[in-house]
């Protein structure tokens, strides 16, 4: 295949990273994504195989995108997790292979997964009491995710981060509480704030807590803040004054960061997304099977052309994307 130019949309913004949906099946249920019972889940003969992914992820790459982040519904049910992992890294020109998981079976996979080649893991954890911990995800499962990040951090993995969705009313004291667990154990934890991505339609701006709240709740608990210089990351860190650790903040209701996105997501079923928010779809998968690796570089391309300027979350032609957040991919 030829090479391109980079990857940059009308609005000039370069893309270089891309997160890849292995799955849409999760072993939790979280309020905010899922329902209790009664998910609906893409027919297995239309996800993606391995090569799927590597052939796309190879494109992806020869066009300029350099960071890969894993994600699912949850990563860590997939049983090829593993031989994806060994065969991205050795992509020529990827720089940076990442996973986010829930940790429920991350003691029991962390070993295969370090083994492949894998680093770097953000687990998601919104809470440190398992009762609360319990309502939230609709399962029993707490000290399976604390077990899962000390097995990670003996392992070797580094950094290994934990992502908490905050929401307000309810994660108030969980902020405070997973902070001094970050500051304890070496780890940051970034707190994000609830998204218009449910399957059951609770979201409203009145359970937005903002980062700035947040920050005025940790501030006031533990300690000062101050800002870290900021990185190409779509969250916003800060260390504590102290020097102990640190923490960020995922804005994307009350400071989305769509003037400064970088970035294109794969669901499980082999859908393009130029954004989280997306209301339509690149449909790659049909292509896998037609035509050559140019005409997946031209389709990715169009992509990235087609590219709108952001979400408008906040204006009335806002429209909530037809897919929950377990099928688009965290």
């Amino acid at each position: 295949m030829t090479s391109c130019a980079p990857l940059t949309d009308t609005f000039g913004r370069v893309h270089n990273k891309l997160r890849i949906s292995v799955t849409d099946r999760c072993d939790i249920r979280c309020y905010y994504c899922m329902p209790e019972t009664g998910a609906a889940f893409a027919p297995r003969a239309t996800l993606l195989s391995v090569d799927d992914f590597e052939r796309i992820a190879r494109v992806a790459v020869r066009l300029g995108l350099r960071k890969i982040r894993l994600t699912g519904g949850e990563p860590l049910v997939w049983k090829d997790l593993p031989v994806l992992i060994e065969r991205l890294l050795h992509v020529d020109g990827l720089e940076d292979l990442a996973l986010t998981t829930n940790g429920v079976l991350l003691a029991d996979r962390a070993r295969e997964l370090y083994d492949a080649g894998l680093r770097r893991i953000n687990v998601h954890l919104d809470t440190m009491d398992p009762e609360a911990y319990r309502r939230i995800t609709r399962r029993d499962a707490f000290d399976r995710v604390i077990n899962g990040l000390r097995v990670a951090k003996e392992l070797g993995f580094g950094p290994v981060k934990i992502n908490a969705v905050a929401v307000k009313n309810q994660s108030e004291q969980d902020l405070v509480d997973l902070a001094r667990f970050g500051r304890e154990s070496s780890m940051q934890v970034r707190f994000i704030e609830f998204m218009p991505l449910d399957s059951q339609g609770l979201w409203n701006t009145d359970k937005v807590l903002s980062a700035g709240d947040m920050i005025g709740i940790l501030e006031r608990a533990i300690g000062p803040l101050m800002p870290v210089p900021a990185s190409d990351a779509p969250a916003a860190e800060f260390r504590f004054a102290d020097g102990i650790g640190t923490v960020g903040f995922i804005s994307s209701v009350t400071k989305p960061f769509c003037g400064n996105c970088n970035r294109l997501r794969l669901t499980a079923d082999g859908k393009l997304r130029y954004c989280l928010f997306a209301v339509e779809e690149t449909d790659l998968r049909p292509m896998l099977r037609s035509v050559d690796d140019d005409g997946i570089a031209a389709a990715i391309l169009g992509c990235v052309r087609d590219k709108w300027e952001g979400h408008s979350m906040h204006s009335v032609q806002f429209v909530p994307p037809p897919r929950p957040m377990s099928a688009i991919g965290g």
